[in-house]
């Protein structure tokens, strides 16, 4: 209860939007969301929607493609389809995991599945999604997996 208004105080705060505003001047570059999809259908229509958002997307149609690419290009958050041909995407997240990468994972399916479900979030997915996805709460889900730390996030307050 402590925690959460503090929250609620760090959230309605004028430092809070001043920090966020120097955080924003202090970027260097832009956002961008990899997309790893084997289906051309979906790798078509989410790129708009981020690109309508001023999100950049790299476009992978399969998860050792994406893999290949880190060596290159970092992206701030990736929006991962669950049942790929090859390589799963369990096995990215744990390929990631062994590269010891840090970037936020949205996992998207279309068979929402409890096991499945809990291995991904177990696994430090951020989310999981069902296909068809709603825009909006793709969006929201990148927006909390990119958003800048808040002083009162959970890793910031553990008890001594």
């Amino acid at each position: 209860p402590t925690i959460q208004l503090h929250r609620r105080i760090w959230d309605q705060s004028p430092m809070r939007a001043g920090w966020t505003s120097l955080y924003s001047r202090n970027m260097t570059r832009t956002l961008t969301v990899a997309i790893v999809d084997d289906e051309a259908s979906v790798r078509k229509a989410l790129n708009p929607v981020l690109s309508a958002s001023h999100l950049p997307a790299r476009i992978y149609e399969s998860g050792q493609e994406f893999l290949d690419s880190l060596a290159s290009h970092k992206p701030d958050c990736v929006v991962l389809d669950l049942h790929m041909p090859e390589m799963s995407g369990h096995e990215i997240q744990s390929a990631l995991k062994r590269a010891d990468e840090s970037v936020p994972v949205i996992i998207i399916t279309a068979f929402d599945d409890a096991e499945a479900r809990t291995k991904c979030l177990a696994a430090g997915a951020r989310a999981y999604l069902l296909k068809p996805l709603d825009e909006q709460v793709l969006l929201s889900a990148i927006s909390q997996c990119t958003k800048p730390p808040s002083p009162f996030d959970d890793d910031h307050n553990s008890a001594s």
